[in-house]
C-alpha cells in the first residue's frame, strides 16, 4: 500500500427509487482508473456515509474489489461514534476485501487528546490493514495534533493522513518533525497545487468524480516539475474546487458528475437535490468552466517520474 497519488473520495450513485446505482457507480470507477487514480475510497463523506447501511457499503466495496481487478487498492471509510462499531468496521472491511482505511475521529462527541488516540490505537490494533487518519478540525471538530501525532508513531499501521486543517503550514510542520513516517495527502481540493508543491505525497480528491484526468494531470505536472502547466490546469479548475468547500460538496459535485456525464445529482435524504437559483448558479459556473476546459498534456507519459 503506497499513501501517494490521487485518491477519489467517490460519491456513492443513487437510483431514483434510492437504491444503490450500480451501472452508473461502475461508469465513474472506470473512468477514475482510466485517468490513472492511484487508488479509491469509498463512504467518506462525499459518498454519504452516514446514510449507507451496511448492506449498501458491504455491496460497494465488493463491488469494486472485484472491478479494480488489484490495480488500485479500495479503502474504506470509518466514520463512527462508538469504538467498537469502528472496530467492527474495520473487521468488516477486511471481509470485504479493502486494502486500506481511513479513519475519522470519533463522531458525535468532541473526544481530549487521551481519548482520542485511545480511540486510534484501539481500532489500529485490531486490523492489520493500513490506516489514514482523516484530520478535518473544520468540520468535524477535533484536531489531530501534532503531539497527538507523536504518540501515534509507534502504531505501524497508521501509515497516512489526509491532511484537511486548511493550514497549509501544517505538511511543513509534519515533515520537520516526521519526516517520511507518515504520508501526507491533501485533503482540500482548493490547496492541491500549494500542499504538493510544499511535499505532500498526494491527495484525497472531490471533484475528480466529474474531473479525472484533470486531477491527475495536476498531480503528476506538480510532482515532476512542471509548475507553469499545473498552475495553467489548477487556474481553470478553482471555480469548480470551491464546490468541495461548501456544506453543500455533496450535492454540487453530483451535479458537475451529471454534466460529464459520469454521475447523476441524487442524493440520499435528508439531502435533497438542490433547485431554483441555487442550482442555476452552480450549473452555470459548471457549464462556463467546461467551455474552456483545457487540452491536457501527455500527463500518463510521466507516470514513472511520480
Amino acid at each position: 500500500m503506497q499513501w501517494k497519488g490521487v485518491f477519489p473520495a467517490l460519491t456513492t450513485k443513487f437510483t431514483a427509487a434510492d437504491t444503490l446505482d450500480i451501472p452508473l457507480f461502475e461508469k465513474n470507477l472506470q473512468a477514475q482508473l482510466d485517468a490513472g487514480v492511484s487508488g479509491i475510497i469509498l463512504g467518506g463523506t462525499l459518498g454519504e456515509a452516514s446514510v449507507l447501511t451496511v448492506e449498501e457499503k458491504e455491496t460497494l466495496v465488493k463491488f469494486a474489489v472485484e472491478r479494480v481487478e488489484g490495480r488500485v487498492p479500495v479503502v474504506l471509510n470509518i466514520a463512527e461514534g462508538a469504538t467498537r462499531e469502528a472496530v467492527k468496521q474495520a473487521a468488516l472491511a477486511k471481509q470485504w476485501g479493502a486494502k486500506g482505511l481511513m479513519l475519522l475521529p470519533p463522531m458525535r462527541y468532541k473526544s481530549d487528546h487521551r481519548e482520542t488516540v485511545t480511540y486510534f490505537k484501539t481500532v489500529a490494533a485490531s486490523t492489520d490493514l493500513p490506516i489514514m487518519l482523516y484530520n478535518n478540525p473544520v468540520d468535524y471538530k477535533i484536531e489531530i495534533t501534532l503531539a497527538m501525532f507523536d504518540e501515534l508513531t509507534a502504531v505501524d499501521n497508521i501509515c497516512a493522513v489526509k491532511e484537511s486543517t486548511r493550514d497549509v503550514t501544517n505538511v511543513t510542520r509534519m515533515l520537520n518533525r516526521f519526516g517520511e513516517r507518515f504520508r501526507i495527502l491533501c485533503g482540500v481540493d482548493t490547496l492541491t497545487f500549494e500542499e504538493l508543491a510544499a511535499g505532500a505525497h498526494g491527495l484525497v480528491a472531490g471533484l475528480v468524480c466529474a474531473f479525472p484526468a484533470e486531477t491527475v494531470a495536476l498531480y503528476r505536472l506538480v510532482k515532476a516539475g512542471r509548475y507553469e502547466e499545473a498552475l495553467a490546469i489548477y487556474r481553470w479548475f478553482m471555480p469548480l474546487l470551491e464546490l468541495d468547500i461548501h456544506p453543500k460538496l455533496v450535492q454540487y459535485i453530483k451535479l458537475a458528475e451529471s454534466q460529464v456525464g459520469l454521475g447523476s445529482e441524487a442524493v440520499r435524504a435528508p439531502r435533497l437535490t438542490i433547485v431554483g437559483q441555487e442550482r442555476e448558479e452552480v450549473l452555470s459556473m459548471i457549464q462556463q468552466q467546461l467551455a474552456v476546459r483545457p487540452a491536457l498534456p501527455d500527463y500518463k507519459a510521466i507516470a514513472a517520474l511520480v
